[in-house]
């Protein structure tokens, strides 16, 4: 598969391109993760300059009507330069959320400061021993007045260091695996009793353990209806972070070649030995198929075609184990130095590893492939 972009989206590859070339070089990159903060501001309000985060939104919310195919260009490319900015988290997942499901209040008092890059959200839904599951919900969240109350504990929620708002999952009845009885919270992530235990994930970025205690909430969408939202948020979700793990395994295979053609062993360049050649090969072959079912999920999701769950699943497990091969070929065509701080293959290894556990692993999507596949 090859889409034909139109002149406005190869306007945008090409912009974000040169954005990122003259911004966030590896050597800039390692200084914000450095950084006590953890994050570039200033590359996140260029990034909003630049209407990268109004990109995905409907122009009824006030975007530029570009949806998936927007966010495949842009998280592509972010994937090529390890960008640790919050974009799925803030404008693919909760802005998506506040987009699919909320009034239009919120949808006027939120996504416009999304939008300007004046706030940063995350989505808190993981819990222990959830393994996945978005109905394994044992937060609850009670009636209290004009609004809710919410108590719970929230494991490993990316990006809630930096985010202004959390959206929560939590239970308002039902039982912990019930699909029904979850709802979705907007939650000031400065609320009162609500306690942020942060910390640095693996590839560089920042996460979270959260402990509420009677935090006061505002819904987001219908009552007892977020199983249903979240799984259409996945979808979504999966599609961007498909699109940045093609966008890794194409640099890896094109820091691989490059090495192999200067680093001699024997006398000779290791790019002339048959059997590395073949490994390349493989690893060229493994990144056109994975860009064939990004672009392909990108316009299922674009269409929101009848099945787009279940190609969703296959397309995060299919990448999942394809990045994992390549990211593994990788290190190990470049010797000890692959995993080496100084040079950019280890952390493109460690970011692949990330990606493969976010919002599922390649295990449970393929076990989720086969249930879907026996349902339709």
């Amino acid at each position: 598969m090859d889409i034909q972009f139109t002149e406005e989206q190869e306007l945008l590859r090409s912009s974000v391109q040169r954005l990122l070339r003259d911004q966030y070089d590896f050597d800039a990159r390692r200084k914000i993760v450095a950084s006590e903060d953890g994050i570039g501001r200033e590359q996140w309000a260029a990034f909003a300059e630049l209407g990268l985060l109004a990109a995905p939104f409907s122009e009824a919310v006030g975007g530029l009507g570009g949806g998936p195919l927007s966010t495949m260009i842009i998280m592509q490319e972010f994937g090529r330069h390890l960008v640790v900015e919050p974009f799925v988290e803030t404008v693919v997942v909760a802005g998506g959320l506040v987009e699919q499901v909320g009034s239009d209040a919120q949808k006027q008092a939120f996504i416009a400061d999304i939008i300007a890059g004046s706030k940063l959200w995350a989505l808190a839904w993981t819990e222990k021993g959830s393994r996945f599951d978005l109905a394994t919900v044992t937060t609850t969240a009670r009636r209290d007045g004009d609004g809710y109350v919410l108590t719970g504990e929230k494991t490993a929620v990316m990006a809630a260091p930096w985010a202004d708002y959390l959206i929560v999952s939590a239970r308002t009845s039902g039982h912990r695996h019930d699909r029904g009885g979850v709802s979705l919270f907007v939650v000031d992530r400065r609320a009162a009793n609500l306690d942020l235990q942060s910390f640095k994930t693996i590839d560089g970025r920042r996460a979270a353990e959260i402990s509420l205690r009677c935090v006061r909430g505002e819904l987001l969408g219908k009552e007892g209806e977020g199983v249903k939202t979240l799984e259409a948020c996945r979808n979504r979700a999966i599609g961007a972070l498909c699109a940045e793990a093609v966008g890794a395994i194409g640099e890896l295979n094109a820091a691989t070649l490059d090495y192999s053609k200067t680093r001699k062993q024997f006398g000779v360049t290791i790019g002339s030995f048959q059997v590395l050649q073949h490994r390349m090969v493989d690893m060229f072959i493994a990144h056109q198929e994975t860009l064939s079912l990004m672009q392909h999920l990108s316009l299922s999701l674009r269409d929101d075609e009848a099945g787009v769950s279940r190609l969703a699943s296959g397309a995060k497990s299919k990448i999942g184990y394809a990045g994992k091969f390549v990211a593994d070929q990788a290190v190990q065509l470049h010797g000890g130095m692959g995993m080496t701080d100084e040079l950019n293959v280890g952390h493109y290894f460690k970011r692949i590893s990330s990606i493969n556990i976010q919002f599922g692993d390649p295990a449970y999507h393929v076990l989720r492939y086969a249930q879907l596949d026996a349902v339709a």
